[in-house]
């Protein structure tokens, strides 16, 4: 099967069940993203592997941070965050490493810091009042969609690196494709509304598709560094769960404070 049609296929069958399942939001919004959380840890630790990460620290914090964000929002989010720093600590005094305690420390923090946090402002963005759910959605369909466009766009027409010593595939036709189409979601999904305004949904637009865009490059960074093509093989021609939520985990956070931003909490 080819890399296309294979991803194809992991969109035809998981954004729909995605959406389903943050249209109900609550406990069934947690669980699937609890369960993103640890897959996407378990991909990162493996490939940082030779950094000793301390995977048990990572897993707990991760599912603290996320559960901070259920339970209390924001403060508490960070409160379940700030506990990984502690438990990494404490197993790296009882385990048994050939790295040092900054290193090993730190690579566990950050993939906490990346998935957990990143994961834990698609829970607090549904949790807003009233438009959480409509606000979700446009995140996460903002985020296909320049996904989605500029991987065609790119193989199509792109001839100019966007930041080739990063990701030699990303290019800039293939990004402003991405940035139009992104802005283009927002404005249809929120332009008739009453929480944001015309200006304010296409700034919100605009947000989403710069962060994406920072957020994929910032996986390549990492993988790049750490000499792997793919995070995993999970999801067929998308890779692994980090390659297919890497915009997602930095789009929700800039989305998130962008409405905050604009007054709406």
């Amino acid at each position: 099967m080819s890399q296309f049609l294979s991803r194809l296929l992991v969109t035809i069958v998981g954004l729909p069940l995605v959406l389903w399942v943050v249209w109900l939001g609550g406990w069934w919004l947690f669980a699937l993203v609890a369960a993103a959380a640890l897959v996407g840890l378990h991909e990162l630790y493996g490939m940082a592997r030779s950094l000793r990460p301390l995977v048990l620290a990572g897993y707990a914090g991760a599912l603290a941070t996320l559960l901070g964000a259920q339970l209390g929002g924001a403060a508490w989010m960070v409160g379940g965050f700030a506990l990984t720093l502690l438990l990494a600590f404490l197993l790296y005094g009882i385990a048994e490493t050939r790295q040092t305690g900054t290193i090993t420390i730190g690579s566990t923090q950050l993939g906490v810091a990346w998935i957990g946090l990143g994961l834990g402002h698609v829970l607090l963005l549904r949790d807003l009042p009233e438009e959480g759910r409509l606000l979700a959605f446009t995140v996460l369909l903002a985020v296909f969609a320049d996904d989605t466009a500029a991987y065609l766009v790119g193989r199509l027409v792109g001839r100019h690196k966007l930041a080739p010593s990063l990701s030699p595939g990303k290019t800039w036709e293939g990004f402003v494709a991405g940035t139009a189409a992104a802005v283009a979601v927002a404005f249809f999904a929120l332009y008739d509304q009453e929480s944001l305004t015309i200006p304010e949904s296409l700034v919100l637009g605009g947000a989403i598709a710069l962060a994406g865009a920072a957020g994929d490059l910032f996986e390549s960074a990492l993988k790049r560094d750490l000499k792997v093509k793919d995070s995993g093989r999970l999801l067929g021609g998308h890779g692994g769960m980090l390659d297919r939520i890497d915009a997602l985990l930095f789009a929700a956070v800039a989305a998130f404070y962008v409405v905050l931003a604009f007054g709406y909490s």
